[in-house]
């Protein structure tokens, strides 16, 4: 409603470029961008483009494992999912594995960006995420970045340390790089 400059809030209507939107999340919010980003490619609003996603430490799961991936880690992983989503069919549901969903390659933006944790169980998923979504014929450009000795969301527990930093300053050129690559 306010992409054409004339919505009910002049905030919005002076201050923000719709044409330059990024989708961003940690966690679980990665996924939630991860899939914001496949429904805007499928559905296309008018007046957004979404310039790129921001990917931090993303929640993604399955029943195959992959990598150094533990089947303690995937059972935790499993009944967390069927708590928060007790109508889902699996963990290799898309919202969840979107190595399972048949858009990946429709997703509406040429640039992801994924950020992953060395010591996180889950950064293998987030690495592998990059290669399929390159291989899915989605003709954008991902890149990967990894903090070495961290775990899951640590940026969170201690938003002044050397990692955490160097990732908000990787975050925040991606938004000024719009023209360019991550």
């Amino acid at each position: 409603s306010h992409s054409n400059g004339s919505g009910n809030e002049d905030w919005l209507n002076s201050h923000v470029d719709f044409k330059q939107v990024f989708f961003a999340g940690d966690s679980a919010g990665a996924n939630i961008a991860h899939n914001m980003g496949i429904r805007i490619g499928n559905e296309k609003l008018e007046g957004l483009d979404v310039s790129g996603i921001v990917l931090i430490h993303p929640y993604f799961w399955g029943y195959q494992l992959i990598g150094n991936e533990t089947e303690d880690v995937g059972s935790k992983s499993e009944k967390l999912w069927r708590f928060t989503c007790p109508t889902t069919t699996s963990c290799d549901d898309p919202l969840m594995n979107p190595f399972f969903d048949p858009n990946l390659g429709s997703l509406g933006c040429n640039k992801v960006l994924v950020c992953v944790a060395e010591k996180d169980s889950l950064s293998q998923r987030g690495k592998f995420y990059c290669d399929i979504l390159v291989k899915s014929g989605w003709g954008g450009v991902a890149e990967m970045m990894e903090a070495k000795d961290e775990g899951h969301v640590f940026h969170l527990h201690n938003p002044t340390c050397e990692n955490a930093v160097a990732m908000l300053k990787r975050l925040v050129f991606a938004s000024h790089a719009l023209n360019g690559y991550f």
